[in-house]
């Protein structure tokens, strides 16, 4: 695999052992395993949003050419003209 030996793997395993510890050794994997998960989640996280900043003008053009026609809004009378009838 990276040219390392199952003996330089021993010899590594009990240096870090001698370093942190029987116990530490659970918290630091624990707590790099967390750091891992958050990196890909973080990273996942950005490439979604990149994809949907693609997907955005698509899908705006998509929108304008299947939006329903609206009837124009009614015309409003000149100004001093009243619409109320008056009552004889």
């Amino acid at each position: 695999m990276f040219g390392i030996g199952a003996q330089e793997l021993m010899i590594i395993f009990l240096i870090v052992l001698l370093l942190f510890g029987a116990n530490r050794i659970p918290e630091i994997a624990r707590g790099l395993g967390r750091g891992i998960r958050d990196f890909k989640r973080a990273t996942r996280d950005i490439e979604d949003d990149l994809n949907l900043r693609d997907e955005e003008p698509a899908r705006a053009s998509r929108r304008r050419d299947t939006a329903p026609r609206q009837d124009p809004a009614p015309e409003r009378p000149a100004e001093g003209s009243s619409t109320k009838e008056t009552a004889s």
